[in-house]
């Protein structure tokens, strides 16, 4: 632990950090010896996270209730962080629209750029810069087996999703000359409040605990550029991406969506 500090710390930014697998991230950075700066949109969440982790780990712990996708982010952060210094970034937020690509509003699929793509760029610019500098470092991006390859009733969310995948690898190579260490997590079906907020039709596909994913990405932070949890899903990786013809891939992803929400309210979530 005090070598994972050490190279990571003192303080860690966890980006969707109320919930779900954000949450995860900061139960386990915080075990580890990490200070934190928890940013999300809900502030009473933040703060009834922040004040367990304080009491459980000793450890300090600062909220910033910030939205993700706010054209200002890169100068909201650098105020919160100011005097901070940020060894390790995860950025977990995600916002998502589900169904046909033409039923759901320009603004709609903007927003999913704003928080998935624009914010861990911004923030990856932002952070990875000073850790460049000082020579140590680590950046954790949360992709999705649905960035893979194109994906029907989630078009929009998998383009993003293959944008923070394609990025965190470059940055693995680039920054990793600098000794800053760079991992996509290509996450599968996890059980989290967002998932269920979308409220998914029964499924044998199995689904991911959080602290597995959490544990599986931090272990892959300095050994690889992107890694997969879970042995289904690693299977289902293999063949999509490296069996299967592209098209074939597609409309396997495009028939899976459609029987988890055709006839269902789904949601966007975060």
């Amino acid at each position: 632990m005090n070598g994972f500090r050490a190279r990571y710390g003192p303080y860690a930014l966890v980006a969707g950090a109320s919930a779900g697998l954000g949450e995860a991230f900061a139960r386990r950075l915080a075990e580890r010896g990490l200070n934190l700066l928890l940013v999300a949109r809900r502030p009473d969440a933040l703060e009834q996270l922040a004040a367990d982790l304080r009491t459980r780990h000793a450890v300090e712990v600062r909220t910033l209730a910030a939205d993700l996708g706010r054209p200002d982010l890169r100068e909201v952060v650098e105020r919160a962080a100011d005097g901070l210094t940020i060894g390790l970034l995860v950025y977990n937020a995600a916002y998502s629209v589900i169904g046909p690509f033409v039923d759901h509003s320009l603004d709609e699929q903007l927003r999913v750029l704003e928080v998935n793509c624009r914010g861990p760029l911004v923030l990856s610019h932002l952070l990875g810069k000073a850790m460049a500098e000082r020579g140590r470092g680590g950046i954790v991006l949360m992709t999705s087996m649905a960035g893979s390859q194109g994906g029907p009733w989630l078009a929009t969310y998998a383009a993003s999703k293959a944008f923070n995948l394609v990025l965190a690898e470059g940055l693995w190579d680039e920054l990793g000359e600098r000794g800053v260490d760079v991992v996509a997590c290509r996450a599968g079906a996890t059980r989290t409040p967002g998932y269920a907020a979308s409220r998914p039709r029964p499924s044998r596909v199995p689904l991911l605990e959080p602290d597995q994913v959490v544990r599986v990405a931090l272990d892959a932070l300095g050994r690889k550029p992107s890694v997969v949890p879970g042995g289904f899903y690693r299977f289902s990786a293999f063949v999509m991406n490296r069996l299967l013809p592209r098209r074939v891939a597609v409309r396997i992803m495009g028939r899976a969506t459609r029987r988890l929400y055709a006839g269902r309210d789904g949601s966007p979530a975060s």
